[in-house]
């Protein structure tokens, strides 16, 4: 198979900068329920690596690769990589917010993506490889806007971020094929994700603050 073509922020801000000002600061949720789980769905380029860095979070319960973002339903691979359906790489993330909150989330989900780079990240280019944060809810939303205007306040890169923030459609779970498979070629992914040159970017962009 040919290689894939494909901060800390301290504090939330009190209100949102520019016209997500408007919408008022952002919640703070109230504790979760023991039990209860949420799901969230971030677009950081390669789904393979978006969902091993993901994985690596305390509380996070589940990765799921897939598609979201586009106008087909049910895409195939081949569909989505071929970038007619509109459709990003995605992962949903299925957490517990007893144990995670979403801002943390979206904080560890900016260090492991160049938010610099318009419908690209890293080795692979074109739309289904752009960065963005779908929301599944209002709550969402706001935390994900109030998180993108904190970064632009302290952002330790001069060029401007552009990742989307946008409400979430319909999701669809990738082939089988695509799910874990950093755990079920190790040797295979690490060629890619080094080829990629992903690590050596994020370690020049965000430095000692890149997600490990």
């Amino acid at each position: 198979m040919s290689a894939r073509r494909r901060f800390s922020i301290a504090a939330l801000l009190a209100a949102l900068v520019g016209a997500a000002a408007a919408a008022g600061p952002a919640p703070t949720p109230a504790p979760a329920p023991a039990g209860m789980t949420a799901r969230a769905i971030f677009a950081g380029g390669c789904f393979w690596c978006v969902e091993a860095d993901f994985d690596k979070i305390d509380g996070v319960l589940s990765t799921t690769s897939g598609y979201s973002g586009g106008t087909l339903a049910n895409p195939t691979y081949e569909q989505v990589s071929a970038k007619h359906t509109g459709h990003a790489e995605v992962v949903e993330v299925v957490f517990d917010p007893a144990r995670v909150s979403y801002a943390k989330l979206v904080e560890h989900f900016w260090r492991s993506i160049d938010p610099t780079t318009k419908d690209r990240q890293f080795c692979d280019s074109g739309s289904p490889y752009r960065t963005a944060i779908f929301a599944v809810d209002d709550v969402q939303l706001k935390i994900a806007l109030a998180s993108r205007a904190a970064l632009e306040k302290s952002k330790p890169f001069k060029d401007p971020i552009v990742t989307e923030i946008v409400p979430a459609g319909a999701f669809y779970p990738a082939e089988d094929y695509h799910q874990d498979y950093y755990k079920k070629n190790p040797i295979r992914y690490q060629y890619y994700r080094s080829g990629c040159g992903r690590d050596a970017r994020l370690k020049q962009l965000w430095g000692g603050a890149a997600a490990q």
